[in-house]
C-alpha cells in the first residue's frame, strides 16, 4: 500500500504532465493560428492581383486606340456623325467607323483628263473630312466627276466633289464642320465646300491662289503635284466670268487612295 508521501509524489507527476501537455496544445495552437494567418494574407494578395488584371482587362471597357484628336479644329466634330441628307448622287455606303484614325496622313493619286495630280489628307487636322474622302474615294463615287466651278479673284478655287456636275449633288449624308477659327485659305489648300454650318458631304475645292475666306470650311489636306493643271483650267476662265463652270473642262476620271 502506498504511503503519503508516494501519493503526493504520482500527483505531483501527474498534474506535471497535465501541464505540459497543455502548453504543448497551447504551442500547437499558436503555430496554427500563424499559419492560417500567412495563408490568409496571401489569398488575399492573390484575389486583389486577380481583380485588378482581370479589371485591367475588361474588354468592356473602350478601346485606346484612335482617341479624339486634341486640335481645336477637330475636337468638335469627333467623333464623327453620318446624318443622312438628300438623295446621293450616287449609291454608296457611310464610312465604317465614327472613330477614324487621328493621327498620320493618306496619299491621293487623281487621274484627271488633263494630267495627273497628287493630294496629301491630314487626318490630324480632319479626321473625318479624311475619312469619308477616303471612304468616297475606294467606292468610286468621285471617278468621272467633272470639277463644276471655277471662281477667281478674293476667292480663287476650283470646285470639285459632284458626280452630276451641277453643283447640287452628295453623298447621301453630311458631316460636321472641323475648323478652329485659325484657318487660312492659301495656294494648295483642300477644304471642304458647305452650303452652311455642318453641311459637309462629298464638294471640295482646290486653293489655286491664296484667297480671302472666313474660316468656316474644314481644311482637310493639299495638293502635293499637279497644281499646274488647275492653273492651266483657270488661265481659261469660266461661264460666267469670275464665277461658273470652267471654260477648260476638267473631270476626275479616277481618285484613288495609294497603300
Amino acid at each position: 500500500m502506498p504511503t503519503d508521501r508516494q501519493r503526493r509524489e504520482a500527483e505531483r507527476r501527474r498534474l506535471k504532465r497535465q501541464l505540459e501537455r497543455r502548453a504543448e496544445r497551447e504551442a500547437r495552437r499558436r503555430r496554427f493560428t500563424l499559419v492560417a494567418s500567412i495563408a490568409g494574407t496571401i489569398l488575399i494578395i492573390a484575389v486583389v492581383v486577380v481583380v485588378v488584371v482581370a479589371t485591367g482587362n475588361d474588354s468592356s471597357s473602350p478601346p485606346a486606340a484612335n482617341p479624339p484628336p486634341t486640335s481645336a479644329a477637330s475636337t468638335a466634330a469627333y467623333p464623327c456623325t453620318w446624318t443622312p441628307s438628300g438623295t446621293p448622287a450616287k449609291q454608296v455606303s457611310v464610312p465604317p467607323t465614327t472613330r477614324p484614325p487621328t493621327t498620320g496622313t493618306v496619299d491621293v493619286l487623281v487621274q484627271t483628263n488633263r494630267g495627273p495630280m497628287t493630294f496629301k489628307l491630314d487626318r490630324s487636322a480632319a479626321p473625318c473630312a479624311v475619312a469619308s474622302f477616303e471612304s468616297l474615294a475606294e467606292q468610286h463615287y468621285f471617278d468621272g466627276s467633272p470639277c463644276h466651278r471655277l471662281t477667281s479673284g478674293t476667292l480663287s478655287v476650283l470646285q470639285c466633289g459632284d458626280p452630276t456636275g451641277t453643283g447640287h449633288g452628295g453623298p447621301g449624308y453630311s458631316f460636321a464642320d472641323e475648323v478652329s477659327g485659325t484657318e487660312k485659305y492659301t495656294r494648295g489648300v483642300l477644304a471642304m465646300a458647305n452650303s452652311g454650318p455642318n453641311t459637309n458631304g462629298s464638294q471640295f475645292f482646290i486653293v489655286y491662289k491664296n484667297s480671302s475666306l472666313p474660316p468656316h470650311y474644314t481644311i482637310f489636306g493639299s495638293v502635293t503635284s499637279g497644281l499646274k493643271i488647275v492653273d492651266q483650267v483657270a488661265a481659261k476662265g469660266s461661264t460666267p466670268a469670275g464665277d461658273g463652270k470652267p471654260k477648260l473642262p476638267i473631270t476626275l476620271n479616277t481618285v484613288g487612295i495609294v497603300r
